[in-house]
């Protein structure tokens, strides 16, 4: 059986909510717990930092990608298990979510949301079928629930766009799905 790889998408900042700190740090732990491996955006700061840490701390496998330009500003965490330096945002983007079976998003800003929703183009066009979890912690991610309904309701996209994201709040249910999604059929 092959170590399964988890792409967490979060922000470079902690939030104003201490609940955010403690959902990434239960991904984190989690994840490390299950035996699978950490893959996110290799920063040492915010979320990106507690993810990686609680992962660390819990004895897990843990490989970052960070583009070069952001390697000072995110303070990129040299002591992964992998730590990987791209030229772009966008190889980065690349990279993570080629080495990944699952894709988890804690709250986070607006490169957050980048990263969501081009792997959430990507599922709409057919071009993978891996799971994408929204990590709604303390209801951060209503508003962009929302949003999704608002698209979908008004015809820019079909309704099974809204198929492909599963809304969960805490990380022991993220954890839970990915482990059924993830299962040999």
């Amino acid at each position: 059986m092959s170590v399964k790889s988890i792409c967490v998408f979060c922000g470079s900042r902690p939030g104003d909510t201490p609940a955010f700190t403690a959902a990434a740090e239960a991904l984190g732990t989690g994840i490390a717990a299950r035996g699978w491996r950490l893959v996110y955006g290799a920063g040492d700061v915010g979320l990106m930092g507690s993810v990686a840490r609680a992962a660390q701390a819990a004895g897990g496998d843990t490989f970052g990608v960070i583009p070069r330009h952001l390697v000072d500003w995110e303070v990129g965490k040299t002591d992964l298990t992998r730590y990987i330096v791209t030229e772009t945002m966008h190889e980065r983007k690349k990279v993570m979510f080629m080495n990944c079976e699952a894709v988890v998003l804690l709250p986070g800003g607006a490169g957050s949301l980048d990263e969501l929703f081009e792997v959430l183009t990507w599922r709409q066009l057919d071009l993978h079928a891996k799971p994408i979890y929204i990590l709604n912690t303390n209801g951060y991610w209503d508003p962009l629930k929302q949003l999704m309904n608002s698209v979908t309701g008004h015809g820019f996209a079909d309704d099974s766009l809204l198929d492909f994201l599963t809304w969960v709040d805490d990380a022991p249910a993220a954890l839970d799905g990915i482990a059924t999604d993830l299962a040999p059929a």
